[in-house]
């Protein structure tokens, strides 16, 4: 089992910009798809952003393609979400994810969780 914990969300005018990060603990992180999911107040959690263990292959929900970044360094056992351009429909608590493939993680086949980190975008 991988421990998943975020940091870096917080309150952002529209149009600024967050870095999110995801630190993994446990079973060898280099192994895995990476993903970041998010929830909306009243809304269900959705697929964000994967990326594959070797960092090579990418995917993007098409809300935020052009505006967030995912990236991994299976040195520290971390990925990040960078977000630039940030709009208030961005605003929700942001998840952590890990699963055996990108394909895997896109469709909510999740191994581990971490618990969220909330991003709220006023206008």
């Amino acid at each position: 089992q991988v421990q998943l914990v975020e940091s870096g969300g917080g309150l952002v005018r529209a149009g600024g910009s967050l870095r999110l990060s995801c630190a993994a603990s446990g079973r060898t992180f280099s192994s895995g798809a990476m993903g970041w999911f998010r929830q909306a107040p009243g809304k269900e959690r959705e697929f964000v952003a994967t990326i594959s263990w070797s960092g090579g292959s990418t995917s993007y929900v098409d809300s935020v393609k052009g505006r967030f970044t995912i990236s991994r360094d299976n040195a520290k056992n971390t990925v990040y979400l960078q977000m630039n351009s940030l709009e208030p429909a961005d605003t929700a608590v942001y998840y952590c994810a890990r699963g055996t493939t990108s394909s895997a993680l896109r469709i909510g086949a999740v191994g581990s969780w971490g618990q969220g980190t909330q991003v709220t975008v006023s206008s």
